[in-house]
């Protein structure tokens, strides 16, 4: 097991990034701009902002605040995190155009790009994106965008973006990484490579399971020019209410993503160790299958843990009914523990023949381990596998 942990600098850059004092007040914390438009001097002379839809300046805190965190020039917030991949997938391709997309893909971004995407002429292939090798020989002419999500949901897979970059490059198609696993605490897909990474803030720089939310982060201006032009004329902006709260969880980012690791290190190590459990997906087990990629690219393993009961649906029907402190809901990354079933909730869109073939089955449970005492989560596992 490793115990990779947060790097100290992050606790200073996660309270500090975005945060100008304002220069009307001198208020240390940015205020909440509840405006829908501004006053102008004549017409098309104001002071920066015209109309909320196009910019507020609390969104331009968060945003820049975004940018920061992950070490990049441009930071785009958007409704949630499916508005950022829409807007990302709207303005990079073209009827005819051809994605491919890790195969064990947040169930929401795959019912996205079935559902909406390919009706518009824009063929996708879901593959096993651990060999690189295998990605290369599925590249085409066609081939515009490479879609990695690492680590992947709910078998929590590790994707090397370093090797998928060299792909990326090679073919001239646009890297795309969700990094909403691993937030930009513990990994930074643009220093390894990535063109743009995208979040769904909902989750951990959230954290607090009350905001929904997206973000797409580049240092490529064109792409960033693009996006923030998706961003305007298709309206999926978040409120200033909602950009005030994000914002202001970033600054307890780095604490609380070092909580999650730490439990989840423990959770992992529990699960692994009891004859209940027949299988445990956590990358900073040994026996992960990418366990090298995971310690070369993350800083640390966030606080989502997955596994197979060693029975049947009643037996997971039993134990999640025994639970006291985890509680059964969608999402992740909340500061509250939380435990899901992935077939019937957050992938029951996934094909079932693709469901099958990752291994999304009736025993298969995802954790959020959350920022709780750890022995009191252990405990808890502990006594209802009992």
């Amino acid at each position: 097991m490793s115990t990779n942990s947060v790097d100290s600098k992050y606790y200073t850059k996660s309270v500090h990034a975005g945060m100008k004092p304002d220069v009307l007040s001198g208020a240390v914390t940015p205020p909440i701009y509840q405006t829908s438009t501004y006053i102008q001097q004549s017409p098309g002379v104001h002071k920066g902002w015209d109309y909320s839809r196009a910019g507020n300046p609390t969104r331009d805190a968060l945003e820049a605040g975004l940018a920061e965190i992950e070490g990049a020039k441009y930071g785009l917030s958007f409704s949630s995190g499916l508005a950022a991949e829409q807007a990302i997938m709207q303005v990079l391709l073209l009827p005819g155009d051809e994605v491919l997309v890790c195969d064990d893909v947040y169930g929401g971004t795959g019912r996205l790009f079935r559902n909406y995407f390919e009706k518009f002429g824009i063929k996708f292939h879901f593959i096993d994106m651990s060999d690189p090798a295998e990605v290369s020989s599925k590249v085409t002419s066609k081939t515009k965008v490479i879609w990695v999500e690492t680590p992947t949901n709910p078998t929590l897979k590790i994707i090397d973006i370093e090797k998928m970059a060299e792909v990326a490059k090679k073919s001239q198609a646009t890297l795309v990484v969700d990094n909403t696993f691993a937030s930009p605490v513990f990994q930074r897909p643009l220093e390894l490579g990535a063109d743009v990474v995208v979040h769904s803030t909902t989750k951990y720089i959230g954290g607090h399971s009350d905001v929904i939310g997206g973000a797409a982060i580049t240092n490529n201006q064109d792409l960033y020019t693009l996006i923030k032009r998706s961003q305007f004329e298709a309206g999926s902006v978040p409120s200033p209410m909602e950009c005030f709260l994000l914002h202001r969880s970033l600054k307890t980012l780095a604490v609380r993503m070092n909580q999650h690791h730490q439990n989840s290190v423990a959770v992992a190590d529990f699960l692994s160790s009891s004859p209940k459990v027949k299988k445990v997906y956590f990358p900073g087990l040994d026996s992960h299958p990418n366990f090298d990629v995971a310690t070369r690219q993350m800083s640390g393993f966030s606080g989502m843990v997955s596994f197979d009961i060693d029975g049947n649906y009643d037996d997971v029907l039993k134990f999640l009914s025994r639970l006291e402190v985890f509680v059964l809901a969608e999402s992740l990354g909340g500061v509250e523990s939380l435990v899901n079933h992935p077939e019937k909730m957050t992938h029951a869109s996934v094909p079932e023949p693709l469901r099958k073939q990752l291994g999304i089955g009736s025993t298969m449970l995802r954790l959020s381990c959350g920022i709780e005492a750890t022995d009191d989560l252990v405990m808890d596992l502990k006594q209802a596998l009992n």
